[in-house]
């Protein structure tokens, strides 16, 4: 055991990748499926928010990206369920473990989308705030977790810079269409901040994901990159961020930006979110509206293994 836990320490030294043949710690192992089930959940449940619009988007051709937007991410819980199964879970036991409410999802995705700015306001903001988040895992020291990153990373890239030039748009648009962006950036920004995690002192498992080089940054350390990236990209698109204290420090050459309301995040991740019982419940009532299909599969499977084996 010594020697397994010595060559598992030059391999994270190293900064070399862990594949899942080799030995791993238990703790390492539990820390990443609370990781990749989450990360998956949350593309799951992300589809609801944006999905409500795909009957009321006003063209058809804003139909068809958004459609194709959604469409990502399912593919994107797919490829990390597939990564978490290389953990020896099943992506049954963590769909049961989600609907139980067992395990987590993002906190932005109990906020409603009132308008369809939100759709934009979501590509710009949530899904920048997700590439931050989610580009130093490309670089995460299990395989299959990283090489997940590197085709999500990319598209999420896409459907950032969908979102903006859908807010560049209506904010060439009519005073009504402006007012609507603006009204959906004051609701989105804050919880958007909220997506990096707690402050770093009230991150129990930041300090040992980043010592195994599961991750690369601490939550401030990703927020404050993201405050920097967003705030010219405001100003280009000529709207107002919410929080009056954001300004440019040049001591720190970085922008100084408001606290966070932690007791808001905190009751959101207990459940108390505008929508959290909602995206539970539509995900359960999905998921035993497909049981025929997954029945179907595994008896077509099963008959396919027995003409192999005959």
């Amino acid at each position: 055991m010594d020697d397994l836990q010595t060559r598992f320490d030059e391999t994270i030294a190293a900064d070399q990748r862990i594949e899942p043949r080799d030995w791993m710690p238990e703790a390492y192992r539990k820390t990443l499926v609370r990781q990749i089930a989450q990360h998956a959940h949350s593309e799951i449940i992300g589809m609801q928010p944006e999905g409500n619009w795909l009957l009321r988007a006003p063209s058809l051709r804003r139909k068809a990206i958004l459609l194709a937007k959604v469409q990502d991410e399912a593919g994107h819980g797919m490829y990390l369920y597939s990564a978490a199964e290389t953990l020896g879970v099943d992506r049954a036991d963590l769909t049961e473990m989600l609907i139980e409410g067992r395990q987590r999802y993002s906190s932005i995705f109990n906020y409603p989308t009132l308008s369809y700015a939100d759709i934009g306001v979501i590509g710009w903001l949530v899904d920048g705030a997700a590439i931050c988040n989610q580009v130093p895992l490309c670089r995460c020291s299990y395989g299959p977790y990283a090489r997940a990153m590197i085709r999500i990373c990319k598209e999420e890239s896409f459907h950032q810079r969908q979102g903006y030039e859908l807010l560049l748009a209506m904010m060439r648009g009519t005073d009504a269409q402006r007012a609507m962006v603006q009204e959906s950036v004051d609701r989105w920004w804050w919880p958007s901040l909220m997506m990096f995690g707690p402050p770093d002192g009230d991150s129990p498992n930041t300090q040992q994901s980043m010592a195994w080089n599961i991750k690369r940054h601490t939550n401030d350390e990703l927020r404050q990159r993201f405050v920097d990236m967003t705030v010219p990209q405001a100003e280009a698109l000529g709207v107002t961020l919410p929080d009056p204290e954001i300004r440019w420090n040049e001591e720190r050459q970085a922008h100084d930006y408001g606290e966070v309301d932690w007791t808001e995040f905190k009751a959101v991740l207990a459940g108390a979110g505008p929508c959290n019982a909602q995206r539970i419940a539509h995900r359960r009532r999905a998921h035993e509206n497909g049981a025929w299909v997954r029945e179907a599969a595994t008896a077509y499977a099963e008959k396919q293994s027995r003409k192999v084996a005959a």
